[in-house]
C-alpha cells in the first residue's frame, strides 16, 4: 500500500473520533507492510489527557510486537504530533512517521524539532487537506 492508502486508514479511525465527539486524530502503525495497531484520541471518553491517537496506537503496537520498540514500524497520523506524542515516539524508536496536517499551534515540528529519535524519516504533508478539514469541521460545530 502507499503513503496515501494508509492516510486514508488513520482518516477512518479519524471520523470515529469525530463522530464519538472527540478531536479528530486517527493513527495506524504499519509494521512490514501490515497494519499492525489503529487508534484515536480517547481524551474525552478516558477522562486522560494524555490518551492521544499516538499514544494509544504505540501501546496497542508494542503489544502486538510484544516489544516496546518499534524500529521496523511507520506512524500514519492524521495531524502532526504534539510534544508529549513526539517524546513517546521517540522513546518507541519508530523508523518514519508520517502525517497528513501540520498543526501550528501544539505540533511538534515548532515547539521541539529535535523531540524525535535522530534516525526517525519524517513525511509530513499526506492527504494534508483532508485531514485540517476534518479538524475545522469539528472545531466549527463545537463553536
Amino acid at each position: 500500500m502507499t503513503d496515501q492508502e494508509y492516510m486514508q486508514k488513520a482518516l477512518i479511525e479519524a471520523k470515529q473520533a469525530f463522530e464519538e465527539g472527540e478531536v479528530p486524530v486517527g493513527a495506524v502503525i504499519v509494521c512490514r507492510d501490515r497494519i499492525i495497531a489503529r487508534a484515536h484520541n480517547l481524551t474525552e471518553r478516558l477522562t486522560d489527557v494524555t490518551a492521544h491517537a499516538e499514544m494509544q496506537a504505540i501501546t496497542a503496537a508494542a503489544n502486538a510486537l510484544g516489544g516496546k520498540y518499534l524500529t521496523d514500524c511507520t506512524l500514519y497520523v492524521t495531524v502532526e504530533p504534539c510534544v508529549m506524542c513526539a517524546g513517546a515516539l521517540a522513546w518507541a524508536q519508530l523508523s518514519r512517521i508520517v502525517y497528513g496536517a501540520s498543526d501550528p499551534k501544539r505540533g511538534f515540528s515548532v515547539f521541539a524539532p529535535n523531540a524525535l529519535h535522530p534516525r526517525t524519516e519524517v513525511t509530513e504533508g499526506v492527504l494534508a487537506e483532508e485531514c485540517a478539514n476534518l479538524m475545522k469541521d469539528f472545531f466549527q460545530r463545537r463553536r
